[in-house]
């Protein structure tokens, strides 16, 4: 059986409420400090925010935050593990791209952690590359000297 795969913009803040838990409560590996992944999804509530589905089932999705005129930052990003690396993410990507250009923005950004620190992490910017995305800046202490904040940068207009 073929699947559908469908990326929707959500507007009603319970059901990105919804979309988030289910989707970040599933990535410890990346969300595992219980008040940052709950400030990520309360403040994904109120930005733009694509849900991806398969076959009518939430399996990801993707919120932007504006940093500037010119430039939309990727706030929070996450596809449900069981469906890693089979292509949804850059579905999802593409389309959050879509929007950040739909929106009038030059430039997306995300921040993630530098590569070397962790595997989850080094996949993560193996992924951004692969999208595009060039290394703009390593902010060593941003989060704290464990994490050392990796920023991504892409043109996009």
């Amino acid at each position: 059986m073929a699947q559908e795969v469908k990326v929707t913009e959500i507007i009603k803040e319970v059901q990105k409420r919804l979309i988030a838990k289910e989707v970040l409560f599933d990535l410890p590996e990346w969300f595992g400090i219980p008040e940052y992944t709950n400030d990520y999804i309360e403040k994904s509530t109120k930005i733009p925010f694509l849900a991806i589905y398969v076959n009518d089932k939430v399996i990801g999705f993707g919120s932007l935050k504006e940093t500037s005129k010119f430039a939309i930052e990727i706030f929070c990003m996450g596809i449900l593990k069981q469906y890693h690396r089979n292509g949804f993410g850059k579905s999802l990507y593409y389309k959050l791209e879509k929007k950040a250009k739909e929106l009038g923005y030059k430039y997306i950004h995300v921040k993630t952690v530098k590569t070397g620190k962790y595997l989850e992490y080094d996949k993560t910017n193996a992924f951004y590359k692969s999208v595009g995305f060039c290394e703009l800046e390593v902010l060593p202490t941003l989060w704290d000297e464990w994490n050392p904040c990796q920023i991504y940068i892409k043109t996009i207009n």
